[in-house]
């Protein structure tokens, strides 16, 4: 009778499992990033902001409560996924509804691994009821709830995954053209995925313009589409100071346009009122972590990028003081702004040591592969451009190249190694060997 119940219990376990893995939700879509990416996305979506109204407010906590699961913060992990429930509830003004399919999901994923099955199978039932209350309008593809929402998070967690966002939410748009953020998000990732510097085509531009008209109070849209229109030679001043002027009466969030707006002041107007208005906004939130890591930006571009003038002693100091704050307000996403600081040493006659002991402690650092090959590509440029040392430099390259990661800091490197190979420096023939012998990702 044992051995039979036994059976019975295993065979119920297998079934309840293959009913897991057959969900939409974060826990099935394959967001397996080591410890210190999840760290990172950690403090980047804490510095999105949850003020009501926001349309993404249900995903940003699905997201928030994921990412806390996967660091061992279960009950933080619940709370999000409580709150993301209530979320959707208040931005849809309804009870229930296919919004709710992902959320169900997760639920019961996280009451599965917590041991709790019989919750786990309630979570079931109800993604079940609403698949069935709420079905697909096209039946050989998802709700577009859920594309939506898959593609959404595919976007915040992942570079590489923009193209397959892109396609989730031109399937969710189809099917509901009338969701205003999802052609929003969309847009932006297309956009995104253009280098800055860089024009986007005209058809893009088009689609910025339109969902413009279509969600006019998304400043971050706004601020993205005067990028833009920039880049194609139009006058932006005027419009640029209205949209600083709304930017800055808007809560503290990583959306609120205030980063592009910053950048779109250094490019085409001035790096100097760029500063201005960020030190304004911290005048107004001065413990907002969001706006110091934004002016440690602009001074980095001030001091580093703008060779018209020597800044002056207090510019460097606030520039110093700044990315130090920034460092320790964001422990696991101090790598890029450690090497900001050592740069912002390397311009100053007497900080060339200060730079060399960052690096020999960003060097020293127990690394993963990907962040290993930033520190040495980044390294590399620093000893040719700062030490002239350029036989340890091209050594470094090399060491950024047979990291075997596609990346681009990889690219570089080793079109830098042929650029100086064709030059015939004295290391030619060391460098042609080292390149035959490279092994592709």
């Amino acid at each position: 009778m044992l051995f039979l119940f036994s059976i019975s219990a295993a065979q119920s376990q297998t079934s309840l499992e293959s009913k897991l893995e057959a969900l939409q939700c974060h826990f099935t879509w394959d967001l397996d990033p080591s410890k210190s990416i999840l760290l990172r996305r950690k403090e980047k979506f804490e510095d999105i902001g949850t003020e009501e109204g926001n349309s993404w407010l249900g995903h940003i906590y699905n997201l928030r409560g994921f990412v806390q699961y996967k660091l061992g913060f279960t009950e933080d992990a619940q709370s999000f996924f409580n709150k993301a429930a209530e979320a959707f509830r208040k931005i849809r003004n309804a009870d229930e509804g296919p919004w709710l399919v992902v959320n169900y999901g997760n639920l019961a994923w996280l009451h599965h691994h917590l041991g709790d099955q019989a919750e786990s199978q309630a979570y079931l039932s109800k993604v079940d009821a609403l698949m069935n209350k709420y079905p697909s309008p096209s039946q050989d593809q998802l709700h577009p709830e859920i594309y939506a929402e898959k593609a959404w998070t595919l976007m915040k967690f992942s570079r590489e995954q923009k193209k397959r966002a892109a396609d989730y939410f031109q399937r969710a748009i189809r099917m509901q053209p009338d969701m205003v953020e999802w052609n929003t998000s969309y847009v932006l990732g297309l956009e995104g995925s253009v280098q800055y510097k860089k024009k986007v085509e005209a058809d893009l531009l088009e689609k910025m313009r339109i969902a413009k008209e279509q969600d006019p109070e998304n400043l971050y849209l706004a601020v993205h589409y005067l990028h833009q229109c920039a880049q194609n030679g139009e006058r932006i001043e005027e419009e640029a100071r209205e949209l600083a002027r709304k930017v800055l009466k808007n809560p503290v969030s990583s959306y609120s346009g205030i980063k592009p707006l910053l950048k779109v002041y250094s490019y085409y107007v001035s790096i100097d009122v760029a500063i201005d208005l960020i030190e304004e906004a911290l005048k107004t939130h001065p413990d907002e972590r969001y706006l110091k890591r934004c002016a440690a930006l602009c001074y980095k571009w001030k001091i580093i990028y703008v060779s018209d003038s020597r800044p002056n002693p207090s510019v460097i100091d606030r520039a110093i003081s700044l990315h130090k704050e920034v460092i320790a307000l964001y422990p696991h996403s101090f790598l890029m702004k450690k090497i900001d600081l050592a740069n912002i040493y390397a311009q100053l006659n007497y900080g060339q040591a200060e730079a060399e002991q960052i690096y020999q402690e960003l060097l020293e650092s127990d690394l993963e592969p990907a962040d290993k090959q930033m520190v040495y590509y980044c390294y590399a440029k620093h000893l040719y451009l700062y030490c002239r040392d350029y036989q340890r430099s091209i050594q470094y390259h090399m060491k950024v190249a047979a990291i075997p990661h596609q990346s681009s800091y990889r690219w570089n490197s080793i079109t830098t190694l042929k650029k100086i190979r064709d030059r015939g420096s004295h290391m030619c023939r060391e460098i042609e060997e080292f390149l035959e012998n490279l092994q592709e990702p």
